[in-house]
C-alpha cells in the first residue's frame, strides 16, 4: 500500500518537473508571442489611423476613411495574435482556432444574422452609399445629420439633439432622402387673397417679394413661382413655391421660410390685397325660422372713463 502511495507521488512529481520544464523550454517562445502580439497591437494602431489619414486625403470620405481604417487595424491585430500563438508552439492551438471559427461560422451566422447582415451592409455602404458626413438625410423616419458610420450601425444627431444609431441593413434597405447632396431645397406655402382682389396682379406682388429677399434662390435649374391652388370657402388659394440653400438645412432654411412667408404677405397687404378669415356658414332647416343668439353679459366691472 505505501509504495503505491509512493508510485503515485513520484508519478505526480514527475508529471509536474516535466511541465516545469517544458514550460521553461518554451518561454523564449511565448515571450516572442506576446512581444508580436504588442508590436501587432501597435502596428495595427498606427496603421489604422495611417490609411485613415491617406484615404481622406484621396477621396474626401471621412466616413469610408474610418471605416477602413477600423478594418485594416483588426486585420492586422488578428494576424499578430496568429503570429504569436505559432511562435510560442502553439501552432495547433491557431489552427484548432482558425478551424473552430469555420465551423462556428455557420452557426454563429444563424444565431447573430443580425449582426452579419450589418456588418456586410456596413462595407457595403463604406464603398456605396446615398450621404457623406454632416450630410442632412432622412432615413425611414429618422431626420437629421449624419456623424458616423460604423460596422454596424450608422449615427445620427438630429435636430432636437438625440443620437440615433439606425443598423446598416435598415440604411440599405430604407428609403434615403438626402437633403445636402444636390445643395437646394423647395419650400412652399399657400396664402389666401379675396375672391374680388386680382388673382394675375396678386401673384405678381408675390413674385416681386420673393425676388428681394437674398436668401431666395432662383436661376435657370431652380425656378420659383406662384399657382391658383384652391378656391376655398372664404378666399382663392394662391400656392408659393420658392427654392432655398440646404447646406445648413437647420436654422437658416427655416428663419428663410418663415422670412419670406412674412415678406409676402406684408407685400400683399401695402398692395391693397385682402385676406379675409375663414367664413362659417350657419344654414337652418327643417321648420326652423329663426336662429336664437343669447348675448353673454358684460363682466367687466373697471371703472370707465368718460
Amino acid at each position: 500500500m505505501q509504495d503505491s502511495k509512493l508510485d503515485g507521488n513520484e508519478t505526480l512529481a514527475d508529471s509536474f518537473q516535466e511541465f516545469y520544464i517544458n514550460f521553461i523550454d518554451q518561454l523564449p517562445g511565448i515571450g516572442l508571442g506576446l512581444l508580436i502580439i504588442i508590436l501587432g497591437v501597435l502596428i495595427g494602431i498606427w496603421m489604422g489611423k495611417f490609411f485613415t489619414r491617406r484615404i481622406s486625403a484621396r477621396t474626401s470620405d471621412p466616413l469610408m476613411s474610418r471605416f477602413l481604417g477600423k478594418a485594416i487595424r483588426f486585420l492586422v491585430i488578428i494576424t499578430a495574435i496568429m503570429l504569436a500563438l505559432k511562435a510560442a508552439g502553439l501552432g495547433g492551438v491557431a489552427t484548432g482556432i482558425l478551424t473552430a471559427a469555420g465551423a462556428s461560422a455557420v452557426v454563429l451566422g444563424f444565431a447573430f444574422k443580425d449582426i452579419g447582415e450589418n456588418f456586410i451592409a456596413g462595407i457595403i455602404l463604406a464603398f456605396n452609399r446615398p450621404f457623406d458626413v454632416n450630410d442632412t438625410v432622412e432615413i425611414g423616419e429618422n431626420f437629421g445629420k449624419v456623424k458616423a458610420l460604423e460596422f454596424r450601425y450608422t449615427k445620427l444627431k438630429t435636430f432636437d439633439g438625440k443620437d440615433v444609431y439606425i443598423p446598416n441593413s435598415d440604411v440599405l434597405t430604407e428609403p434615403v432622402t438626402n437633403y445636402t447632396e444636390d445643395g437646394f431645397y423647395r419650400w412652399s406655402f399657400i396664402i389666401g387673397i379675396a375672391y374680388e382682389d386680382n388673382i394675375d396682379g396678386a401673384k405678381k406682388t408675390v413674385m416681386e417679394a420673393l425676388r428681394k429677399d437674398p436668401m431666395v434662390i432662383e436661376d435657370e435649374d431652380h425656378q420659383n413661382f406662384v399657382i391658383e391652388d384652391e378656391l376655398a370657402t372664404s378666399t382663392v388659394n394662391l400656392k408659393v413655391f420658392f427654392w432655398v440653400d440646404t447646406k445648413d438645412f437647420r436654422m437658416q432654411a427655416m428663419i428663410t421660410k418663415g422670412n419670406v412667408v412674412r415678406v409676402v404677405k406684408e407685400a400683399l397687404e401695402d398692395n391693397g390685397y385682402y385676406m379675409p378669415a375663414d367664413i362659417q356658414e350657419i344654414k337652418l332647416y327643417g321648420g326652423e325660422k329663426e336662429f336664437p343668439v343669447r348675448l353673454a353679459p358684460n363682466t367687466d366691472t373697471s371703472p370707465k372713463n368718460n
